[in-house]
């Protein structure tokens, strides 16, 4: 009786490796459209069966590459992912969301568990720093990843400069001419990170108190990201005598929500209170916001560009640094 033939056959048909034939057939996208021709051609002829949907997924030749983050916290998420998909392009990737809860709302803001269903090729991770123990899994996986908005040791990061944000929008303000400032920005449950809002706050109160003018605590509000909180918390703050007259807002939503209750208490802007939001969506195009632009199409681009390379071969970590841009509107 003929032996039916094994993995070792289809290497020496199409003269690679083993390693190489399991990567062609389980992970497609990590092969070179020659390569995974020579193994498929041996496939064929040699009648080799393997996993029931192996040669399916590689005569398709997709990878899957997981996108975990809180797609339903904030729109910047979402502007992010387009950058992704428009990496993506015609490549045979197939992209897959795993939605997280926000790192600022959550007690345990650290990814702490990885996806289970399902094969990946490789993994980004936005806005969720990671968990030392699932760092080590990652690592000891081999599992090709990128971190957007995140850092960490050995791991290719996205970024961009919080801290510095805040800086812009300080002195923007003080440009202007303001010596009584506000700040609105998201609490986090947790203290096991510092989130974006905490540290564009920090650069906001560093700049103002290099400049002479140090922010009071009482001119700080931080709530979560809710419209009814974060209206209620805008109120308190311009409704009270020696109000600020300007007030930097850590996302294009906040500041929204400091011009409505601008608005309601019957404050003109910029004239009596100037706003500042952070992102640059298209929420602030439409209401004339200034804001500091994240750019946020290019991160999620930038990161799946990363990934490819190293879905291609194993590189050494890098961490990549975007730029920020103040784009100055109607509200200063």
């Amino acid at each position: 009786m003929i032996s039916p033939p094994t993995i070792y056959d289809v290497a020496a048909e199409a003269g690679v490796s083993i390693s190489t034939v399991s990567r062609a057939l389980n992970s497609p996208g990590r092969v070179s459209a020659q390569t995974l021709r020579k193994v498929l051609d041996a496939v064929d002829t040699l009648g080799f069966t393997p996993k029931p949907d192996a040669v399916a997924k590689a005569r398709r030749g997709v990878g899957r590459i997981g996108v975990i983050a809180p797609h339903t916290s904030y729109p910047s998420v979402a502007r992010r992912l387009n950058g992704i998909l428009s990496a993506v392009g015609p490549r045979p990737l197939e992209v897959v969301l795993f939605d997280h809860e926000s790192a600022a709302e959550s007690d345990s803001p650290l990814l702490a568990s990885l996806p289970v269903t399902g094969r990946l090729d490789g993994l980004i991770v936005i806005s969720i720093p990671l968990d030392e123990a699932v760092a080590g899994r990652l690592t000891g996986l081999g599992l090709p990843t990128v971190l957007l908005d995140v850092r960490h040791p050995g791991f290719d990061a996205v970024h961009t400069d919080d801290a510095a944000g805040g800086r812009l929008a300080a002195g923007h303000l003080l440009d202007r001419g303001h010596h009584r400032f506000g700040f609105l920005g998201e609490a986090q449950t947790s203290d096991r990170y510092v989130s974006p809002s905490r540290r564009r706050l920090e650069g906001y109160r560093r700049a103002l108190a290099d400049a002479g003018h140090p922010l009071r605590e009482e001119d700080v509000r931080l709530v979560r990201h809710r419209a009814r909180e974060v209206l209620a918390a805008a109120h308190d703050l311009l409704s009270r005598p020696g109000r600020p007259t300007a007030v930097f807002a850590a996302d294009d939503t906040l500041a929204a929500g400091v011009l409505r209750a601008a608005r309601d208490l019957g404050l003109a802007v910029p004239r009596d209170v100037a706003v500042i939001g952070f992102d640059d969506g298209e929420l602030a195009e439409v209401i004339d916001l200034t804001t500091v632009r994240q750019p946020l199409e290019d991160s999620g681009r930038a990161a799946m560009e990363r990934l490819v390379q190293q879905l291609g071969h194993r590189t050494t970590a890098r961490d990549v640094a975007l730029e920020l841009e103040l784009i100055v509107r109607g509200t200063t």
